[in-house]
């Protein structure tokens, strides 16, 4: 009864249209400025800045046409080392004597290149089909080195030929010498097995650690060159390492992927 009597009197009372009506405080004003120009700002920039991203991955140094593994094609125990690892051998050169029951044969190099590995020595004894050497298919001395990186599967996409890469190489201390610096040359098309790696890079361990996280995609870098540097290429430091640098070195790359808006991350 009472309510009812309030509602009825509230009804009968005219309305106070000239008193004024606070809709926010001063605090409340400054809240919902300071907001609308951040959202501002960020839609801005989700517009027209742009986010660089890395791709880090692991790799190897090698010559452009990879490598080979030679296998014995006799059995017997080697009597002669004919070759010195690093040389330049042409095709057919002898590496091993083995001796077998018709007598010393020969182990030769199928094709020319440079010894990169020699696992046979005077006195083991070889199996027919043995692994003994690993050869790179290289034809002159100086030629190039270039890096092979192994990215995840999944990422090669993301990669665009020519885009830098920092070579960190576990032979130069980063600390030291700073990271070699290069360019991507080629993309893989397609993830590599085990065995794809082993026959580029001759090694069958290399190729499992590679390959430890899935099939990955090789990627190739071309080393920038520098003819200030004793090294040969070029580095991010002034002079890099006082000495040359050999194939089959472990590097760990760092690919700068393109920028991107971060509004393109919102869009299908």
């Amino acid at each position: 009864m009472q309510f009812r009597q309030k509602a009825l009197s509230k009804l009968q009372s005219p309305e106070e249209l000239d008193l004024p009506v606070r809709f926010a405080r001063p605090q409340g004003r400054l809240v919902l400025a300071v907001t609308v120009v951040v959202m501002a700002a960020a839609t801005f920039w989700a517009l027209t800045g742009t986010v660089s991203a890395k791709l880090s991955a692991p790799g190897v140094l090698t010559h452009a046409e990879g490598a080979y593994v030679l296998q014995s094609p006799v059995a017997g125990q080697v009597t002669a080392v004919l070759a010195e690892e690093g040389g330049l051998l042409p095709p057919g050169a002898p590496l091993l004597n083995v001796r077998t029951e018709q007598g010393d044969r020969p182990v030769r190099a199928v094709t020319g290149g440079r010894l990169t590995t020699l696992s046979a020595t005077v006195g083991s004894v070889v199996a027919t089909g043995a692994d003994v050497a690993i050869v790179e298919h290289v034809k002159n001395a100086d030629d190039p080195l270039m890096a092979v990186v192994y990215v995840p599967g999944v990422s090669g996409s993301t990669i665009a030929v020519g885009a830098p890469v920092d070579l960190d190489v576990q032979s130069a201390p980063r600390g030291r010498f700073g990271v070699l610096r290069g360019r991507v040359k080629t993309v893989g098309r397609a993830p590599q097995t085990v065995a794809q790696i082993s026959g580029f890079l001759g090694d069958r361990g290399l190729a499992e650690q590679f390959a430890r996280q899935g099939n990955p995609v090789a990627v190739l870098v071309q080393l920038e060159r520098s003819t200030t540097t004793r090294s040969g290429y070029k580095w991010s430091s002034v002079d890099g390492p006082p000495y040359a640098l050999d194939s089959t070195t472990p590097v760990t790359a760092t690919v700068h992927l393109a920028a991107q808006r971060p509004v393109d991350w919102l869009l299908p």
